[in-house]
């Protein structure tokens, strides 16, 4: 009887536990191992164009690493795996646990019909170096609080990268086929797994050393654009962190610099975490910061965000962020909290508007990484900046894009304007062709912001 390995976030064959599981329990019983995913209706619907389009290349070059065996089946998970288990004759189904709210809800539902049946769902690993839930108090309750949990973190520790099948007896069946590339204005990065290691080899080759310092400058290749495999499986954190490691033991990066890229997984765990305890993060803020009144509402909010969304404010860092993502399905991270809190705390826009966008934008979109970082800049998440943290657009581009270079390269009506001058305020007289005034003056909205704060605290 065939053993069904039913891939979702885990597109990849090295360091994947479930895959491993499931050979393993093939070899045993002499026979193959379907590598199967579901392409649920919903979820590809629910999806923007960067994020379907990615998710199309990156199932192709599943396909072709399985030699041409990927079996892709369309609609609901809870059918369609409890049909091919019967089709098949298959015992087992091995998957990585799931934990997000979505998740958790179909693999319940999955393993139920599947018992029915007389077969079994099997859980290996996760997409998390440590499954959210494992890391509590020593009171036995979840962490509030980022730095704590990043030190029980760290002290839990998590396995080493368990090493790629070979000679994996793929089975043949009928499949859907591998869904046709939608397409996507935005210009992603090369898909799959192969493609995603050769760009963490080149970051932890040229980027990995004096990352702490330079993973806040937009203007400078220094991030390691790992979102986008991180949210597809294509790498496992677990992989990563122990890359890094051996780069520090070996000499190649300084422990400043691997100890803060450890801390930026950690945060992707965190959140992860959290959205583990508080399903609800997903849609509603964990507390409430400012009186219901004050937020945008109506033609204000519209007009509010259809500026921010087609990055046309007039302050130059937000304009930029903005649009590179419509242009790469993706954004720098400290221009992604510099977007998000001018959204919310000079436009007051209810951050779900702002999440909304960037999932429908973002190739990376993930629905713990995404809400729970807007609920950090909104303030009001479980350990979120105060909401009287306001980043200020004109200063944040003054310190992290000095030169401009970033702004002239998303903004295009500012190429003319040399060095930090792009991010300086102008006259009305000096305001360059083609780019919009500036649709509120922050200083402004910054006070409206605070007593708004204060509003709420003496409620």
């Amino acid at each position: 009887m065939p053993t069904i390995w039913w891939c979702r976030r885990d597109l990849r064959l090295a360091d994947n536990p479930a895959l491993v599981a499931a050979v393993e329990t093939a070899r045993e019983a002499g026979d193959d191992v379907v590598a199967l995913y579901v392409l649920d209706p919903p979820l590809w619907r629910g999806a923007g164009d960067p994020r379907r389009s990615y998710l199309a290349r990156s199932l192709a070059a599943l396909d072709a690493a399985t030699d041409g065996r990927l079996v892709v089946r369309h609609g609901d998970p809870r059918a369609v795996v409890p049909a091919l288990t019967r089709e098949v004759g298959a015992a087992e189904v091995h998957v990585a646990a799931s934990y997000e709210p979505y998740g958790v809800a179909r693999d319940e539902a999955v393993a139920q019909v599947l018992t029915d049946g007389g077969a079994r769902l099997v859980r290996t690993g996760s997409s998390y170096a440590v499954s959210p839930g494992r890391v509590l108090t020593r009171t036995g309750t979840p962490f509030q609080v980022f730095t704590p949990f990043r030190e029980a973190w760290v002290a839990h520790g998590w396995r080493d990268p368990v090493p790629r099948p070979r000679d994996v007896p793929w089975a043949s069946l009928r499949s859907d086929g591998v869904p046709d590339d939608p397409g996507t204005d935005a210009r992603l990065p090369a898909a799959g797994e192969a493609a995603a290691r050769r760009r963490w080899r080149d970051f932890l080759e040229d980027h990995l050393a004096d990352y702490a310092t330079e993973r806040d400058r937009p203007d400078r290749p220094a991030t390691s654009g790992m979102s986008i495999p991180l949210k597809w499986g294509e790498l496992h954190p677990r992989t990563l962190l122990a890359d890094v490691r051996s780069a520090l033991h070996d000499g190649l990066a300084p422990s400043d610099d691997a100890l803060a890229y450890r801390s930026e997984l950690a945060w992707r765990e965190f959140h992860a975490d959290v959205l583990f305890h508080h399903p609800e993060a997903a849609q509603r803020s964990l507390r409430t910061v400012v009186p219901e009144d004050a937020w945008a509402t109506g033609a204000d909010e519209d007009r509010y965000l259809a500026a921010w969304a087609a990055g046309r404010t007039g302050y130059p860092l937000v304009d930029a962020g903005m649009r590179q993502l419509l242009g790469e399905g993706w954004m720098h991270n400290r221009v992604r909290m510099v977007v998000a809190s001018f959204l919310v705390k000079d436009l007051h826009v209810r951050w779900q508007r702002g999440a909304a966008h960037f999932m429908a934008h973002l190739a990376d979109g993930d629905v713990s990484q995404n809400q729970l970082n807007w609920q950090w800049v909104a303030g009001t998440g479980r350990d979120a900046a105060p909401f009287f943290r306001i980043f200020n657009p004109v200063a944040q581009g003054r310190k992290f894009d000095p030169d401009g270079a970033y702004v002239r390269r998303w903004v295009p009506e500012l190429r003319s304007i040399e060095g930090r001058a792009v991010h300086e305020p102008w006259t009305l007289r000096e305001q360059p062709a083609g780019y919009p005034e500036r649709i509120v003056d922050h200083a402004v909205e910054r006070t409206v912001s605070l007593d708004d704060f204060e509003r709420a605290r003496r409620l």
